[in-house]
C-alpha cells in the first residue's frame, strides 16, 4: 500500500467537500484524474473509501480512518516546512486561513499584506466560509487558522483570540423612503429589494438566517462579489445592501449613498481568531496569528 502526498491531499479535499467533483477542483485536478486516483487508493486498500450518494459522497469507516491519518501527515509536513523555512529560503510553506465575508473584506487585508510581504516563501489560501463551518474545519485540522464571530461558540478544544469588531449597516441611495429614519431594524427593510453577496458566502447565509427568524426571505435582485460594486448598485437605486460600516463609510466619500445604522443587537459583530493550539502551529502559521493579533507577541 503506497499513497503519495497528492493522494492524501486530494482525499482530504474530497472529504471536506463531500464531492469528488468539488474536491478535484480544490486540489487543482481534473475530475477524471481525481476519480482514477481514488479508485487506485481503494484498490490498494481493498476497501471502499467513499459511498456514492445522490448528492456527492460520504466517507466510509475506512475513509474516515484514512482522513484522520492524512490530516496528521499533512499537518506534520507543514510543521516541518515551517521549521526548515528558518534555514532554507527556497522551501515554500502553506497556510490555510478561513474567514467570514466581513473579516475577509475589512479585518484581514492589511495584516495579510504585511505578513505576505515579510514572508515571501509562504503561500496563503484564504477562503470565505460561515463561522460555524470554520470552527468545524479548524477543529478537524482541515484549516490552520479561522476568523469567526464571537456569536459562534468555538469548539471546546479551540483557542480563541480577539481580532476586532465591525458593525453592519444598511446602504441605499440618497433618495429613498428610508431617508427620514436615523436608525432602523432589519425587520423594517425586509419589504425592499436587496443587493446581496454570492450565494454560499458567509454574509449572505447570515442575512438569510436573520430574515428566516421573521418567516421571511430576502428579495435579492442581484448578487455581486465585492463591497464596491454592491455599493454602486445601491447608489443607483437597484436595492438596499447590508455591509460593514467601515466599507460603507469608505465608499460614501465617492458615491451618493446613504448609511442607515441597524439597531439589531447582532449588527455589532465581534470577531476572533480560532486555532487548535497556538504553540503547536507551524512557525509560519503562528507568525500569521501574531500578525493578526500583535498582542500575542
Amino acid at each position: 500500500m503506497r499513497f503519495d502526498l497528492i493522494d492524501l491531499r486530494l482525499f482530504l479535499c474530497v472529504a471536506e467537500a463531500s464531492s469528488i467533483t468539488h474536491g478535484a477542483a480544490r486540489a487543482n485536478m481534473t475530475l477524471a484524474s481525481a476519480s482514477e486516483r481514488i479508485r487506485g487508493m481503494e484498490m490498494a486498500l481493498g476497501a471502499r473509501l467513499l459511498e456514492r450518494q445522490r448528492r456527492g459522497v460520504r466517507l466510509t469507516s475506512v475513509g474516515s480512518a484514512l482522513a484522520f491519518h492524512a490530516r496528521i501527515v499533512t499537518q506534520q509536513l507543514e510543521q516541518m516546512r515551517g521549521e526548515l523555512n528558518e534555514y532554507s529560503k527556497g522551501l515554500r510553506a502553506h497556510i490555510r486561513l478561513l474567514g467570514n465575508t466581513v473579516a475577509i473584506g475589512e479585518l484581514l487585508p492589511n495584516p495579510v499584506v504585511a505578513f505576505l510581504s515579510a514572508n515571501p516563501n509562504v503561500d496563503l489560501e484564504l477562503e470565505d466560509r460561515p463561522s460555524r463551518e470554520i470552527v468545524r474545519l479548524v477543529a478537524e485540522g482541515i484549516a490552520d487558522i479561522g476568523v469567526v464571530t464571537e456569536a459562534v461558540d468555538p469548539a471546546d478544544e479551540l483557542e480563541t483570540y480577539p481580532i476586532g469588531k465591525i458593525r453592519l449597516v444598511v446602504v441605499g441611495p440618497r433618495e429613498h423612503p428610508l431617508r427620514q429614519q436615523r436608525k432602523i431594524t432589519f425587520r423594517e427593510i425586509l419589504d425592499y429589494n436587496f443587493i446581496g453577496p454570492p450565494l454560499g458566502s458567509a454574509l449572505q447565509e447570515f442575512l438569510d438566517h436573520n430574515a428566516a427568524r421573521f418567516g421571511r426571505r430576502l428579495n435579492v435582485r442581484v448578487r455581486l462579489s465585492g463591497f464596491d460594486p454592491i455599493c454602486r448598485l445601491a447608489e443607483s437605486g437597484i436595492g438596499l445592501a447590508v455591509l460593514p460600516e467601515t466599507a460603507a463609510r469608505r465608499f460614501q466619500r465617492s458615491m451618493a449613498i446613504e448609511i442607515y445604522p441597524l439597531t439589531d443587537t447582532w449588527a455589532l459583530r465581534h470577531h476572533a481568531i480560532c486555532v487548535r493550539n497556538l504553540r503547536s502551529l507551524p512557525v509560519h502559521a503562528r507568525r500569521l496569528v501574531e500578525c493578526l493579533n500583535p498582542g500575542l507577541h
